[in-house]
Formats: structure tokens, C-alpha cells, sequence
């Protein structure tokens, strides 16, 4: 299984694949700086999975998660952000994507999504 993580701090990039690493010990694991490179590493790599922050340099997550879509309507996307507003969050879960975590990420929070993907993933 391969796994994207998009995000434009490199701390947040560490602490999220230590967390995934806990529960899914057979995940590959990548990682973007930003959206753009988001975009080229997700065409260049096709993960099985995307971890996807919104507030980033270059192309915003949202417009991300757009392209994405586009390439792949059945792209696997967790998008995990420190914005919660309610259209936000609204927005965001018309592009069908697997789930919206509220940062930060942590132990508990990462048990739950990566139970769902490995759900997902051995179908």
C-alpha cells in the first residue's frame, strides 16, 4: 500500500507517517512539500491513498483535492487540517473523499483512519 502524505510542513509530514507507521507497518509512504507537487507526485506515483492538508503554498488543498478528482474520481483522500469551519468541512465532502480529520493528528485519531483503510484497502 502506498500512501501520500501533502503537506507544506515537514514536522506535520513526520508526525503523520510516525502515526500511520503504528497501524499500517507495511505502508510505503511519500511525501509533498505542496500542492503542486502534490498533484505531480500523486500523477507520477498513483498512491492507493492521499493525506491531504488545506492551507498550503503554491495550490491550495482544496483546488488539490479538485484536480485529483479529476485525474482519478476514485481517488482515496483523507484530508487532515486545522480548518474546521463548517463550509469548509461542507465543501469538502462533496468530492466523495474517505474522511476530515481535525488537526492535529494523534494516536487515537490515527488507529480510527487507519482501520478504515486497511478495511478499505483488503476490500
Amino acid at each position: 500500500m502506498k500512501i501520500l502524505i501533502v503537506d507544506d510542513s515537514v514536522f506535520s509530514q513526520k508526525i503523520n507517517a510516525q502515526y500511520i507507521r503504528m497501524f499500517l507497518k507495511d505502508a510505503e509512504i511519500v511525501f509533498a512539500n505542496d500542492g503542486l507537487e502534490g498533484l505531480e507526485r500523486y500523477k507520477e506515483l498513483q498512491p492507493d491513498y492521499v493525506f491531504l492538508d488545506l492551507l498550503m503554498p503554491k495550490l491550495h488543498g482544496r483546488e488539490l483535492l479538485n484536480l485529483i478528482k479529476q485525474h482519478d474520481h476514485n481517488a482515496r483522500i483523507v484530508v487532515i487540517s486545522a480548518d474546521i469551519q463548517k463550509n469548509v468541512r461542507e465543501e469538502i465532502s462533496q468530492y466523495g473523499i474517505l474522511q476530515f480529520i481535525n488537526k492535529p493528528f494523534n494516536e487515537e485519531k490515527a488507529k480510527t483512519i487507519c482501520g478504515l483503510i486497511r478495511d478499505d484497502y483488503n476490500g
